[in-house]
């Protein structure tokens, strides 16, 4: 749409829209409106290209790349996602940070505590864990969800915790700020598509072996279904090698942010596997060009019962935070 386009002349075009059998998403920018024209191509007669006549249209632009609601043409300026008052895209870095699983309420809340004093913006913790293994712990599930939300709210920060199952979205929902989904259900599309109507900002992980069209193919099932609400997250990827936990794919930040208007995160610690190498590749990760960081964070990473060796222990986690203010200033950011 026109820059100053009234909000007749946007409703007009998405009624002309929606008539042509298209779904109609609107996405307001900074300077102008987008309406994302999603459905199959069905010829000339339902051919929106007429529209560029229409009051108030700059000019009907079609987006040629697999993933369209995820394409940055349709939001060159990027997205800024709100979670629990916490902007992640904008200037400022975000880094979300907490354990691998919650395991008692004196564990949660020392590693809350501990974020809170390092700097982190969000508490992240699982309560229902997807293992390899059935005999791994699985997490304390709606107990875990619980304390994690209480100590959350009691240092002051929004909480980020995943979801497995389509059937606990209203459940996790009401304890969380922002739904997770993991490496192995990135492309759970039935779950995708629920989440879609979910109002709550999803945090989405790329697979182990997926790539990066697939990532953002899944980003546009959510898309799709109505939630706009979408932060892309790098967690490494699956390779020959295995003197690491998983290939942390840094190549993918730059690359992700040229082609979406989505935020880009990224998780080290699930990247590397080792608690040493999640500092470096944390900078690296900023200056790659990340909108944030994902990091395990674990009052006592040695008696933990998912993950000890990636997990970082509050102080080292504070010695991180303060190491990325010179390298945000650096890039343009701030903490």
């Amino acid at each position: 749409m026109k820059a100053h386009a009234s909000d007749d002349d946007i409703a007009n075009v998405v009624r002309m829209v929606e008539a042509l059998a298209y779904r109609a998403h609107i996405i307001a920018g900074v300077e102008r409106t987008v309406v994302a024209c999603v459905g199959e191509e069905r010829g000339e007669a339902h051919s929106l290209q007429h529209l560029e006549s229409v009051s108030g249209v700059e000019r009907v632009m079609p987006v040629l790349r697999s993933f369209k609601l995820a394409s940055r043409e349709v939001r060159p300026e990027g997205s800024r996602i709100i979670v629990g008052g916490v902007e992640i895209g904008g200037p400022r870095l975000t880094v979300i940070a907490g354990p691998c699983a919650v395991e008692s309420a004196d564990q949660v809340n020392g590693a809350a505590d501990g974020v809170k004093l390092g700097g982190a913006h969000l508490l992240r913790g699982g309560a229902y864990k997807p293992r390899t293994s059935p005999y791994s712990f699985q997490g304390m599930e709606d107990e875990g969800l619980i304390l994690l939300e209480e100590a959350g709210r009691r240092v002051g920060l929004p909480v980020v915790t995943e979801i497995m199952d389509a059937h606990d979205i209203d459940e996790v929902a009401e304890h969380a700020d922002m739904l997770q989904v993991g490496a192995r259900n990135s492309q759970n599309f039935s779950l995708l598509r629920r989440l879609g109507k979910c109002r709550k900002p999803i945090l989405l992980k790329r697979g182990m072996s997926t790539r990066l069209e697939e990532f953002l193919m899944a980003a546009e099932y959510i898309l799709s279904a109505g939630n706009p609400n979408v932060v892309l997250c790098e967690r490494g990827i699956r390779t020959f090698e295995t003197a690491t936990r998983n290939t942390l794919d840094l190549n993918a930040v730059p690359l992700l942010k040229e082609w979406t208007h989505l935020p880009v995160i990224v998780d080290p610690s699930h990247g590397t596997g080792i608690w040493s190498l999640v500092a470096p590749m944390a900078l690296a990760s900023i200056a790659a060009g990340a909108d944030g960081l994902l990091i395990e964070v674990h009052p006592d990473p040695r008696a933990a019962l998912s993950d000890g060796p990636q997990q970082l222990k509050p102080a080292r986690f504070a010695q991180l935070m303060k190491s990325l203010e010179p390298l945000a200033a650096a890039v343009g950011r701030t903490l």
